[in-house]
């Protein structure tokens, strides 16, 4: 399976924001906040206007390297958000939002979408009682995602969940931490997908 391999912080530096690729190290040891300027030679200095394809490039990455995908994934993503009905960039966000691997990070049974994605090919979850091993499944509202048995003593799902707090799940989510499951509510709306990006902009980029 292709991967980003590339420095995470670099990414983010590139991108002028925090996309917290490392999960909790993004909040406790992140290189964002010594260096908040893009990388390179001349990244402290490079001080000029951006061109509007540049800036809707920029959002396109940032949407992209958040999910961690590469540029293949993202454009057939946007294709199938296309096709559906209801605005394309919300669909989109939508649809990245219900991958199961992005699940499993939004129930706190990763420290990182990396983590979770790595979790799921490793088949440690079921969905509705079936083992899936990919990441890229469309978790479905009414859905259920729950710790297989066997993996229930792995110490990297462990130190993750205990750092959910009660009351802070997503309100298209809900946990179950002692049964180690969760369920999708409902399929997001884009007010409730903590995303900061103008999905708009990726609209007009693949439009042109």
């Amino acid at each position: 399976m292709a991967r980003n391999a590339g420095a995470v912080c670099r990414q983010c530096r590139r991108e002028g924001t925090k996309l917290f690729l490392k999960g909790t190290k993004c909040t406790t040891k992140c290189v964002f906040e010594k260096k908040g300027y893009a990388p390179g030679q001349h990244g402290r200095t490079r001080r000029f206007k951006q061109s509007e394809y540049a800036v809707q490039l920029r959002e396109k990455q940032k949407v992209k390297r958040t999910y961690g995908l590469l540029e293949a994934q993202f454009h057939n993503y946007f294709e199938k958000a296309e096709r559906k009905k209801g605005i394309t960039g919300e669909v989109l966000l939508k649809m990245l939002e219900c991958r199961l691997d992005n699940i499993v990070y939004r129930l706190g049974m990763a420290s990182s979408r990396a983590t979770a994605r790595q979790l799921v090919r490793h088949r440690h979850f079921l969905v509705n009682g079936t083992l899936v091993d990919i990441p890229s499944f469309q978790v479905k509202a009414g859905d259920e995602v729950q710790v297989r048995e066997k993996s229930r003593q792995l110490e990297s799902i462990h130190s993750a969940m205990k750092r959910v707090r009660e009351g802070k799940m997503l309100p298209w989510l809900t946990l179950d931490k002692a049964a180690m499951k969760g369920v999708l509510l409902e399929v997001p709306s884009r007010e409730n997908i903590p995303v900061n990006v103008n999905e708009k902009l990726v609209v007009e980029l693949y439009s042109k």
